[in-house]
């Protein structure tokens, strides 16, 4: 399906693209809230400063994604594939991610304030300066994940896998650090 069909038919009041082959399309700006794209291929697609707030995305395959300044908050990407996506400050408030495979993904100033992380993959991810107050990463693995500067006050962090290494964070002018097991 290309970008027109698919904008089309959202105008109609079509909003289930379950499974729908996407890959590489160019939706940059586009306003699709509320859309359901659970088990969509959107390899390679733009969505950059898209409005994707309370979209259904569990079990896409958004791989190599540009995600860059969109709005998905209160969005379900549960289960789904990020591998290598470019989250450049999208707005992640409130999001589903539980389960999802972050690895490699660049989500450098994010906001991820309320998110589930829970049981996330995020090894190697770039969390630098991201917003990740109250977010839950319970379970989930930051292993060699860059998160320096990232703001984690009330984040529920327990049972994270760091593997041998130690971890410094900062919170508002204070310093945690975590010894690796």
């Amino acid at each position: 399906m290309d970008a027109q069909k698919l904008l089309n038919l959202y105008a109609a009041g079509e909003r289930d693209f379950i499974g729908a082959k996407l890959h590489q399309i160019n939706l940059c700006g586009t306003d699709l809230r509320g859309a359901n794209f659970a088990e969509a291929d959107l390899s390679g697609a733009d969505l950059s400063h898209a409005n994707l707030s309370g979209c259904n995305f569990s079990r896409a395959n958004l791989t190599d994604a540009d995600i860059s300044r969109a709005n998905l908050s209160g969005a379900n990407l549960s289960e789904v594939n990020l591998i290598g996506a470019d989250l450049i400050r999208a707005n992640l408030e409130r999001t589903n991610l539980s389960r999802a495979d972050l690895r490699g993904a660049n989500l450098l100033l994010a906001n991820l304030s309320s998110a589930n992380l829970s049981e996330a993959e995020m090894s190697g991810a770039d969390l630098s300066g991201a917003n990740l107050k109250k977010a839950n990463l319970i379970a989930s693995n930051i292993n060699e994940a860059e998160i320096s500067g990232a703001d984690l006050r009330k984040a529920i962090i327990t049972e994270y896998e760091m593997s041998g290494r130690v971890l410094h964070i900062g919170l508002s002018h204070k310093w945690i650090t975590w010894a690796g097991c």
